[in-house]
């Protein structure tokens, strides 16, 4: 086949980049494992993925602010930093020593996250990550997700354990043998 007759398909025509591509798969990646092992165990391998992800993203920013932890004060910055450089629209509801809550208006996976809410564990599990890495301990509790239909989401981070801890919290202790 000749140059000629094989014409040229502009980029714009098919709306495909990298970043859509990325996202599609990971959603049909997440949908796959919802269906084949249902959404509690597929929620548990994003979890993994997140946890490796947390830790990554947690060593880059104690790296670019030369600190050994991050303040609570920096956990709560770094939390809403992250998701903004991923496009996500998160921000600070309410900030205590006890609780850092979140608000998000856009998901870093767009509109493809709809019916995928085991992709919320990422935002879980970075979060999660991150703060109990820096401060100890993280209960992260998913009040409200855009994966599950709702306008906004709603993260609450726990700093400290509760004896009365939600049934959908999710806890993060620190590890001693993370730098």
């Amino acid at each position: 086949m000749s140059a000629a007759s094989n014409p040229s398909i502009q980029v714009g025509e098919v709306g495909l980049e990298r970043d859509v591509f990325l996202r599609r798969l990971l959603r049909e990646l997440a949908g796959t494992l919802q269906d084949v092992v249902g959404l509690e165990e597929a929620s548990g391998y994003i979890s993994v993925v997140g946890a490796a992800m947390g830790e990554h993203i947690d060593g880059a920013y104690r790296h670019a602010l030369a600190v050994d932890r991050l303040s609570r004060e920096q956990v709560s910055t770094v939390l809403v930093d992250l998701k903004r450089r991923i496009q996500g629209d998160f921000f600070i509801v309410e900030e205590t020593e006890d609780r850092i809550v979140l608000g998000n208006r856009a998901c870093p996976f767009g509109e493809l996250v709809l019916g995928r809410p085991s992709l919320c564990m990422m935002t879980s599990n970075v979060f999660g990550s991150i703060a109990a890495q820096n401060l100890g301990y993280a209960g992260v509790a998913l009040d409200r997700t855009i994966a599950q239909g709702h306008s906004e989401c709603r993260v609450v981070v726990h700093l400290r354990p509760s004896e009365h801890a939600e049934l959908s919290l999710r806890e993060y202790f620190r590890r001693d043998d993370a730098s």
